[in-house]
């Protein structure tokens, strides 16, 4: 595992939510990143404990987390070490319940 691949793993196992992002989640910087920040707030997630991991700070990270979870777009969301999806799966589970049970225990 390179050393990117290694960092990116303990940042998804080491904290219960990591949201991969352009920009931060009080200053999105795309449309996508945006929604995913409110999705999350909108599940009772305090923003100000979020960790996210703004990609457009460190290209090696930007890269590196589309081979970790073999997706190709960004935001990425991980609960409990697990990769949940972008901002479309997230307001997709949103809609049904399901992101809010998932994110149960963490928030």
């Amino acid at each position: 595992m390179s050393d990117v691949q290694q960092r990116i793993d303990q940042l998804v196992k080491n904290n219960p939510v990591v949201l991969f992002m352009k920009g931060t989640a009080s200053f999105p910087m795309c449309g996508f990143s945006g929604r995913a920040t409110q999705i999350l707030k909108a599940c009772g997630v305090d923003l100000k404990t979020l960790v996210t991991v703004n990609v457009l700070e460190d290209q090696e990270i930007r890269q590196g987390i589309k081979e970790y979870s073999q997706w190709p777009t960004i935001p990425q969301l991980y609960v409990q070490g697990e990769f949940i999806g972008g901002s479309d799966i997230m307001m997709e589970l949103y809609e049904s319940g399901e992101l809010q049970k998932l994110l149960g225990s963490t928030v």
